[in-house]
């Protein structure tokens, strides 16, 4: 695109979208033009801020008869650069910040309909005050924006009660590459008319349209809350506590998280707070959550079970929400504490539960042969399957040969090289390297469907042909 071209379109956006609706001043940009992470720096042409879904449709049309590629941002917290342009100044950075309306709760169909700016805590704040739960969680939920938590399929850490974002999603509106707005705002459990095309979407990274409303699914805000954090000498201990676990309390069960001793050491050398047990190799934080009054004396019974077996070594039940907060600050305050620490290569993957202890034992002997003085910091999400195994590491370990040794393993035990995070810019070449050719060209075949152009943020997910 030409500067011609570029000054055109950045006078036409300006003039649809009024008074605060367009940024192009170098110091207004900047925010939307770099990473969570700061590794991937670009540079737009201009932030369009649409008020509404009609501007959005506008935006994406203005934008498509110019030539111009758009990039959808919601509250730009991903870690996989999926939100931000590229360097060429041409690309029209899409923030949805202004779309942050609730447009409705409805505390007996146990539903909740909000545009896709609305802050994720913020809806979570609007189902509690109906009583109700919005279950959809994670560490950057006070920033996160409704819709990129869609467009990402966002995690975290109730997935092993309530599901990944898309399990919790009834329906969408969503503007297309050429400006056409689908209105499947539907908050119905059942709806077996055609093809689920929403399924598209959730997760799409913003390559196939632009999330603008969802209608998002509730639960019964439980009256009871269990948290305990569990000192357990090897990762299969934890894994027969996870089974001891769902066997006790069933569903009930909304978090279940293995964290490593490394991850807690680096917490305490770096001010976090402080662990309440000793020392040990690796810790569980479980917590459950029921509305049932004996869910503490179910609690104290998986605790007193696992220590009899010998499965725990240690362990302590939270007496009030602030000692809850706490130790689940001890698992908050990893990434921090990490990245104090020095470089660190992420990987955010998943293996079959089951495979867990072996898959850590195995990537472990694969670091020590191919990367002698690397450190796994493993932590994250054990009952999901969801390991965060990052590997701190030397400046002369290449980064692209640490991803190799940890995804290769992860292959081997047929794993997932993104659990939650997605792939963004990231991890394109890790996804076209370990997925089957079948899955990618299915997949490039739906991107040339929706988006014949390429326009909608482009070398994101699939990268660039």
């Amino acid at each position: 695109m030409s500067p011609e071209t570029t000054q055109d379109l950045v006078a036409r956006l300006a003039a649809r979208l009024g008074p605060g609706g367009l940024l192009t001043d170098a110091s207004d940009v900047a925010p939307f033009a770099i990473d969570w992470r700061h590794l991937f720096p670009g540079r737009p042409a201009c932030v369009a801020r649409p008020a509404n879904t009609a501007e959005v449709a506008d935006v994406v049309r203005l934008c498509r008869e110019a030539g111009a590629a758009i990039v959808p941002q919601g509250g730009n917290t991903g870690l996989a650069g999926g939100a931000v342009p590229d360097g060429s100044g041409t690309q029209v950075v899409v923030s949805l910040a202004r779309m942050n309306a609730i447009r409705a709760v409805d505390p007996v169909g146990l539903t909740l309909t909000a545009e896709a700016g609305c802050v994720l805590k913020t809806a979570q704040d609007a189902a509690a005050a109906a009583n109700r739960l919005l279950p959809v969680s994670f560490a950057a939920e006070g920033s996160a924006m409704v819709g990129g938590v869609i467009a990402t399929n966002a995690g975290g850490l109730n997935v092993v009660r309530y599901g990944m974002t898309r399990a919790n999603v009834l329906g969408l509106e969503v503007v297309l590459g050429d400006g056409s707005v689908v209105d499947g705002l539907r908050a119905l459990r059942k709806d077996n008319a055609g093809y689920d095309w929403k399924q598209l979407f959730i997760g799409s990274e913003g390559t196939l349209g632009l999330v603008t409303a969802a209608v998002l699914r509730l639960a019964a805000r439980p009256r009871h809350v269990a948290t305990a954090l569990l000192a357990v000498p090897d990762p299969a201990a934890a894994l027969r506590l996870f089974t001891l676990a769902q066997d006790e309390l069933g569903d009930a069960i909304q978090a279940f998280e293995l964290i490593s001793g490394l991850s807690l050491d680096l917490v305490a050398r770096h001010g976090g707070p402080r662990n309440p047990l000793g020392p040990a190799d690796w810790y569980v934080l479980i917590e459950a959550a029921s509305s049932l009054p004996a869910l503490r004396e179910a609690a104290e019974g998986v605790l007193a079970t696992a220590l009899e077996r010998e499965d725990a070594v240690d362990g302590v039940i939270a007496e009030s929400g602030q000692q809850a907060a706490g130790l689940w600050a001890l698992r908050e305050g990893i990434t921090e504490a990490e990245a104090k620490e020095g470089r660190g290569v992420k990987h955010d993957v998943s293996v079959p539960i089951a495979a867990i202890p072996d898959f850590l034992a195995a990537a472990g002997r694969a670091l020590a042969e191919q990367l002698p003085g690397a450190r796994a910091n493993a932590f994250g999400h054990m009952g999901d399957g969801n390991i965060h195994y990052n590997v701190l590491a030397a400046p002369d370990q290449p980064g692209e040969t640490i991803n190799h040794v940890v995804h290769g393993v992860v292959d081997a035990f047929g794993g997932s090289i993104s659990a939650e995070h997605g792939i963004g810019q990231y991890r394109v070449a890790e996804l076209v390297r370990h997925r089957r050719p079948a899955e990618i060209a299915l997949a490039r075949r739906v991107k040339a469907a929706l988006d014949p152009e390429g326009l909608l943020n482009p070398g994101k997910v699939l990268g660039r042909e």
